[in-house]
Protein backbone atom coordinates (compact mmCIF):
# COMPACT_ATOMS: atom_id res chain seq x y z
CA UNK A 1 0.00 0.00 0.00
CA UNK A 2 1.23 3.56 -0.99
CA UNK A 3 1.85 6.01 1.72
CA UNK A 4 0.97 9.73 1.49
CA UNK A 5 4.74 10.60 1.38
CA UNK A 6 4.62 7.81 -1.55
CA UNK A 7 2.24 9.57 -3.38
CA UNK A 8 3.78 12.84 -2.96
CA UNK A 9 6.95 11.55 -3.82
CA UNK A 10 5.59 10.29 -6.99
CA UNK A 11 3.22 13.52 -8.08
CA UNK A 12 6.59 15.51 -8.59
CA UNK A 13 5.58 17.96 -6.19
CA UNK A 14 7.26 18.78 -2.77
CA UNK A 15 5.20 18.26 0.36
CA UNK A 16 4.59 21.81 1.22
CA UNK A 17 3.58 22.60 -2.60
CA UNK A 18 0.88 19.36 -2.51
CA UNK A 19 -0.16 21.04 1.00
CA UNK A 20 -0.46 24.44 -0.59
CA UNK A 21 -2.75 22.71 -3.26
CA UNK A 22 -5.08 21.03 -0.72
CA UNK A 23 -5.61 24.23 1.14
CA UNK A 24 -6.27 26.39 -1.70
CA UNK A 25 -8.47 23.99 -3.11
CA UNK A 26 -9.85 22.85 0.02
CA UNK A 27 -9.31 18.98 -0.64
CA UNK A 28 -7.26 16.33 0.91
CA UNK A 29 -3.51 16.16 0.49
CA UNK A 30 -3.58 12.58 -1.62
CA UNK A 31 -6.35 14.32 -3.89
CA UNK A 32 -4.13 17.40 -4.21
CA UNK A 33 -0.50 15.35 -4.94
CA UNK A 34 -2.90 13.69 -8.24
CA UNK A 35 -4.66 17.29 -9.07
CA UNK A 36 -1.00 19.10 -8.89
CA UNK A 37 0.74 16.07 -10.89
CA UNK A 38 -2.30 16.53 -12.99
CA UNK A 39 -1.73 20.02 -13.70
CA UNK A 40 1.79 19.45 -14.28
CA UNK A 41 1.37 17.73 -17.19
CA UNK A 42 -1.54 19.80 -18.67
CA UNK A 43 -1.16 23.15 -21.17
CA UNK A 44 -1.61 26.27 -18.72
CA UNK A 45 -1.27 23.73 -15.27
CA UNK A 46 1.68 25.02 -13.94
CA UNK A 47 0.58 28.84 -14.58
CA UNK A 48 -2.56 27.50 -12.56
CA UNK A 49 -0.45 25.81 -9.60
CA UNK A 50 1.36 29.69 -9.77
CA UNK A 51 -1.52 31.34 -8.72
CA UNK A 52 -3.13 29.17 -6.20
CA UNK A 53 0.41 30.17 -4.40
CA UNK A 54 -0.57 34.16 -4.94
CA UNK A 55 -3.78 33.69 -3.94
CA UNK A 56 -3.07 31.79 -0.74
CA UNK A 57 -0.28 34.44 -0.10
CA UNK A 58 -2.59 37.20 -0.10
CA UNK A 59 -4.84 35.48 1.57
CA UNK A 60 -2.18 35.24 4.46
CA UNK A 61 -1.30 38.49 4.12
CA UNK A 62 -4.71 39.94 4.52
CA UNK A 63 -5.19 37.70 7.53
CA UNK A 64 -1.85 38.94 9.14
CA UNK A 65 -0.53 35.34 8.83
CA UNK A 66 3.46 36.64 8.01
CA UNK A 67 4.64 33.01 9.16
CA UNK A 68 2.37 31.38 6.62
CA UNK A 69 3.51 34.03 4.00
CA UNK A 70 6.69 33.46 4.18
CA UNK A 71 6.11 29.22 4.17
CA UNK A 72 4.19 29.87 0.90
CA UNK A 73 6.52 32.56 -0.59
CA UNK A 74 9.54 29.98 -0.04
CA UNK A 75 7.44 26.91 -1.47
CA UNK A 76 6.41 29.13 -4.28
CA UNK A 77 10.41 30.01 -5.31
CA UNK A 78 10.89 26.41 -4.97
CA UNK A 79 7.93 26.04 -7.52
CA UNK A 80 9.28 28.13 -9.74
CA UNK A 81 12.96 26.93 -9.78
CA UNK A 82 11.75 23.16 -10.18
CA UNK A 83 8.69 24.25 -12.70
CA UNK A 84 9.74 27.24 -14.57
CA UNK A 85 7.26 26.72 -17.54
CA UNK A 86 5.06 28.23 -14.85
CA UNK A 87 5.96 31.86 -15.32
CA UNK A 88 5.11 31.51 -19.33
CA UNK A 89 1.91 32.72 -18.81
Amino acid sequence: MLSILDCIALCELTEEEVMAIAEHEHVPEIVAAELGRYLLHSPGGPPKIKAFFRDDIEEARRAGDYLKVYRLKNALCHFLEAHPEANLN
